[in-house]
């Protein structure tokens, strides 16, 4: 036998300072110390991503020459935020307050606009407008939350995964925005983040039995949720993106973020004498997986 074997599902390998005495590796579970962890890189090539579609969007938008048309009309035009930076200026704070483009350079470069969806089968906005940012102040609130949530998850789960779960509930936040709101334009990447929140509480119920203190962790979950969504009740403030996202990604949890429960990851550690559950995943974990993946598709 070879002095170290690999764990399959952790994705890493013991070495021999971890053999016990029944020759089998130290299980580390649930503190999770012998998973494979992943090394993040779809979350932080989404943040440029997004950073890089702004630089494009603020380019397209040229405040300073469309400034200077408006000048002599009516409305007498407006001065642009931080001129010095030319074309990449913001229009005036009495436009956009959270410095950046216009609406009309937002809604030509894919924001979210119900008329645009239904009557003109622009689909696509579904998904553009989660890479479109109202402002610089719009971009790093929620690309910091992004980092702050994303790349814990990616560690955990892999690059596949979590980008799936950012993508679809994204669309899903998209989805249910353009169902209640019908009269503005709506971007940002808010819904995708909401899903990752969403899973975050999905993946918490899916894999109760590893963790060691369970009250704590659904608390401290649930506040942050309670608070996130308390802020989509603040003006401009699109809180149909948000649950859309949340409710996409929670049941998006139950489906990618489904772990081996504790007293299989155990029967390494356990004599030879003790029985362990030759079952991977608990019968509870299918269900919610089954009933998940058929809301998924309704939705």
């Amino acid at each position: 036998m070879a002095a170290a074997r690999y764990d399959v599902e952790k994705g890493g390998r013991k070495g021999e300072e971890e053999e016990g005495r029944y020759g089998s590796p130290a299980a580390q579970y649930p503190q999770r110390e012998g998973e494979r962890e992943w090394v993040p890189w779809i979350v932080p090539a989404i943040v440029v991503a997004n950073i890089v579609v702004f630089a494009v969007v603020m380019y397209v938008n040229n405040c300073p020459a469309h400034a200077s048309s408006l000048r002599g009309g009516r409305r007498g035009g407006g001065k642009c935020v931080a001129g010095f930076l030319r074309r990449f200026s913001f229009q005036p704070l009495s436009e956009n307050p959270l410095l950046g483009p216009s609406s009309a350079t937002l809604q030509k470069l894919g924001a979210l606009a119900w008329d645009k969806i239904v009557h003109e089968h622009q689909g696509w906005r579904l998904v553009t407008c989660i890479w479109l940012h109202a402002g610089v102040v719009h971009l790093l609130a929620n690309m910091l939350s992004l980092v702050l949530i994303g790349l814990r998850l990616e560690q955990q789960f892999g690059y596949m995964r979590i980008g799936i779960i950012y993508l679809v509930s994204g669309v899903g936040g998209s989805v249910l925005s353009s169902l209640f709101i019908r009269n503005s334009i709506s971007v940002g990447a808010s819904g995708a983040l909401f899903g990752l929140l969403g899973a975050m509480l999905s993946e918490l119920f899916t894999n109760w039995t590893i963790y060691t203190n369970k009250a704590a962790a659904l608390v401290t979950l649930l506040i942050v949720i309670a608070i996130n969504l308390a802020i989509g009740i603040l003006p401009h403030v699109d809180n149909f993106a948000h649950i859309g996202g949340f409710l996409t990604g929670f049941l998006l949890g139950f489906v990618f973020l489904m772990r081996p429960h504790y007293g299989w990851m155990q029967r390494y550690v356990l004599p030879s004498s003790v029985k362990y559950s030759t079952k991977k995943y608990l019968a509870y974990q299918w269900i919610l997986l089954a009933v998940a993946s058929v809301l998924v598709i309704v939705g």
